[in-house]
């Protein structure tokens, strides 16, 4: 049977944005209301309390317009969102859910009600388990931010998202490009990789993203190649351990001190013959080191060798030739 994957088709043209999303209306709903009420509770610090009592009226009217409904409950520190019989999109309870993760996470209210919207996600990174050592996390936590939040700034205009570190987690706001982007800064970040080099290829990719003809082509002869630098030109250790061959066999047992002076002869000496012995061998030593240093202080007092007469009388010679030149 022929295939028909590459027939013309007269209806798909270039002018149709695949990737557009279409906005959900209550007229596209056509089962109804749901089944069953879905909730989730979601817990907050004690010093969110105050911002978002004065926040939560504009939550509540804008959940309400998706059919959501949500309490604020002071006394245990948790926010609350749940559908209802208005509901007609069965994914408003999962934006909502994001919505109160963000006000948790110290969003502020009007860029957390973005999340709302049908083309803008959300996602909280958590970054503390990917560093150990606390000291080193804050370090690269604040090389995130940079000198004045220079880097969140620069990181936020290349990817068009809303970028939030707070405590232990790093929230983004944006499209799913751009979170894309942002976790992979992230997590390079806290894996010893500074942000500046990941926002120099973004500045590249977008510039050649203006230019049509490099549309179908690759990016890679643009982009930057950073290398891997070794301090360290050493390729092998100082010591180098060489492996003995196996053998089966133990090591032969190293000599005792009987054995060695059963072989030298002293074991059946008497203790008196061996103290004259060991003073004998002291005072050779004592006069050999004697001899030397003795030779050493005599090296300055040798006079040093005489040139012969007839060796003089022809140096003489020589510089009156030259002088005469």
């Amino acid at each position: 049977m022929p295939s028909t994957n590459n027939a013309p088709k007269p209806w798909d043209t270039d002018d149709i944005d695949k990737w557009k999303v279409d906005p959900f209306l209550p007229s596209d709903n056509v089962g109804g209301t749901l089944a069953e009420e879905s909730s989730f509770i979601v817990l907050f610090p004690k010093y969110r309390e105050v911002y978002l009592r004065e926040a939560w009226p504009g939550v509540t009217k804008a959940l309400k317009n998706l059919g959501i409904a949500c309490t604020l409950d002071l006394v245990n520190g948790s926010m609350e969102v749940k559908t209802t019989k208005k509901t007609w999109d069965p994914a408003a309870i999962l934006k909502a859910r994001d919505l109160v993760k963000l006000l948790a996470r110290s969003v502020p209210a009007p860029e957390a009600l973005r999340v709302l919207q049908d083309d803008v996600a959300s996602d909280v990174i958590k970054i503390r388990n990917l560093v150990n050592n606390k000291e080193k996390f804050v370090k690269r936590r604040q090389r995130l931010l940079g000198p004045n939040a220079a880097t969140l700034k620069a990181l936020q205009l290349l990817t068009n998202t809303y970028i939030q570190v707070q405590g232990n987690t790093v929230s983004a706001i944006g499209g799913y490009k751009g979170l894309k982007e942002v976790r992979r800064v992230v997590e390079d970040t806290m894996h010893n990789i500074h942000p500046i080099y990941q926002i120099k290829e973004l500045m590249v990719k977008r510039e050649l993203a203006k230019d049509p003809l490099l549309k179908h082509e690759s990016w890679d002869r643009f982009l930057p190649n950073y290398k891997k630098r070794s301090l360290s030109k050493r390729l092998k250790p100082h010591k180098v351990s060489e492996k003995k061959p196996y053998t089966p066999f133990p090591p032969a047992a190293e000599p005792s001190k009987v054995d060695l002076q059963l072989e030298a002869g002293e074991y059946h000496i008497g203790r008196e013959a061996k103290k004259r012995i060991a003073q004998e061998e002291r005072m050779e030593k004592q006069k050999a080191k004697k001899e030397e240093k003795k030779r050493e202080r005599e090296k300055d007092f040798v006079a040093p060798e005489e040139p012969v007469d007839g060796e003089r009388k022809k140096k003489k010679r020589k510089t009156k030739t030259q002088d005469e030149e």
